[in-house]
């Protein structure tokens, strides 16, 4: 018998079935089949003006870019781009999968302020991020409804968030008393690991009624209980964890930077395949380069752009290629110069990037910053550039956007962090 298989039975040859009030596990797979959330965090800010927002030299100013001495700004589609990186390989090939926002003005030169808002459409904290917000939307029930891997995941309590940091582990958190690679031992004889899990729900139904807890941790902590202890999905998503050999590998990029974003993706991936997920926070670093810019900054790009192909390509693969929305962004952009270290240091003004497939609002830029990267206002309706009625991009436009975009934009859980004061931008009509 295969040793998954024999796990499997294994665990639900024991007690769960006479816990008291135990129905039958919730169903392997959920039967959400809506939009799937990725956001993509770029820690540290991404100079976009060697990316999405591509910029040529000016003469008598500053040089923004070492690469406009010798080359020019190139397009795929309506998309343009620079000439750096790996970025003709990425835009060539997703350009019609993409909606590009440029000129989005974080408000600020500091990290902690600049990933609050971006990732939360607000400049303070307060707000969950959006991947929570549609996870509580549609499937809080679900046994790890939003995985974050790093940056920025506030929940405001509005559901629970999950880390998986190793995925060799994953398969301990859900069968805690099978000795991995046991050949079928446990760690305890069957009658006391029933006896145990007995215990362990009497004691959390006690916690459960206790008075004072708000409903909305109630109900957390109600769906965190069943996750655990009734939920055959999360043994479905174990099961579908590849050997070790198959598992993507941290990729060490050069002396100073390694990555693990390609793994984040292939088990993000097999958790929503499986049904345990809906919204995840993917997270990539390193790109704070205030020294040596134009060495590090490549590296980093090229890794990035080449996990996002990894996801479309392994999401094509698993089926889910048509249900994914994509959002990547960063803290904030870099400067329009470079510093005496060779460097490039913080800029308010940065970019984000939708991406879907086979949607409508893809293949466009919205936004636009002028020669020396200064954000210039939109008109709301129009989309057009527009000095007397337009306003500058803020990121509480484009998550005010993507809630409505998404179908979360009014209900009772998004409606407790309301962006008031705050136009419509239709960037996706």
């Amino acid at each position: 018998m295969h040793r998954r298989q024999f796990i499997r039975q294994l665990a639900w040859a024991g007690g769960l079935s006479t816990f008291p009030g135990f129905a039958g596990p919730l169903l392997a797979q959920s039967s959400y089949s809506g939009k799937l959330l990725l956001t993509l965090q770029l820690d540290g800010g991404v100079d976009v003006t060697s990316f999405c927002d591509p910029k040529m030299n000016v003469l008598g100013e500053p040089e923004i870019n070492r690469w406009a001495r010798t080359d020019e700004i190139r397009s795929a589609g309506n998309i343009s781009y620079a000439p750096y990186a790996d970025n003709q390989r990425f835009f060539d090939k997703y350009f019609a999968d993409m909606l590009v926002i440029n000129g989005v003005d974080a408000q600020t030169n500091s990290h902690s302020v600049g990933i609050v808002n971006n990732w939360s459409g607000r400049n303070s904290d307060g707000f969950p991020s959006l991947t929570a917000i549609m996870a509580a939307s549609n499937a809080p029930e679900l046994p790890l409804a939003y995985l974050n891997f790093g940056g920025f995941g506030n929940t405001q309590s509005i559901i629970r968030s999950s880390r998986i940091d190793d995925v060799s582990q994953i398969e301990n958190i859900i069968f805690p008393n099978v000795v991995q690679n046991g050949g079928g031992s446990t760690y305890r004889r069957q009658s006391d690991w029933e006896r145990i899990q007995r215990l362990q729900m009497q004691n959390m139904e006690r916690l459960a009624q206790a008075s004072g807890i708000p409903a909305g941790n109630r109900r957390n902590r109600q769906f965190y209980q069943d996750a655990l202890l009734r939920a055959e999905g999360i043994k479905v998503f174990g099961d579908l964890i590849p050997p070790a050999d198959e598992i993507q590998q941290r990729r060490e990029l050069s002396a100073s930077f390694s990555s693990n974003l390609h793994q984040q993706i292939q088990v993000c991936l097999l958790a929503f395949k499986s049904g345990v997920a809906i919204t995840a926070d993917l997270f990539d670093g390193g790109y704070d380069t205030h020294e040596d810019h134009d060495t590090d900054h490549p590296i980093l790009l090229a890794n990035s752009t080449d996990a996002i192909d990894y996801l479309w390509t392994y999401a094509e693969e698993l089926g889910l290629a048509d249900r994914i929305v994509l959002v990547i962004g960063s803290d904030f952009g870099r400067t329009p110069f470079f510093n005496s270290g060779d460097g490039k240091d913080h800029w308010p003004i940065g970019s984000t990037i939708i991406m879907e497939k086979n949607a409508a609002f893809t293949n466009r830029v919205i936004g636009e910053t002028d020669g020396g990267h200064n954000t210039l206002p939109i008109n709301p309706q129009t989309l057009a550039q527009d000095n007397v009625n337009g306003v500058i991009i803020q990121p509480a436009h484009v998550h005010k956007a993507l809630r409505r975009y998404l179908g979360i934009h009014n209900n009772s859980i998004s409606s407790q962090f309301p962006f008031n004061n705050t136009e419509d931008f239709d960037f996706f009509g």
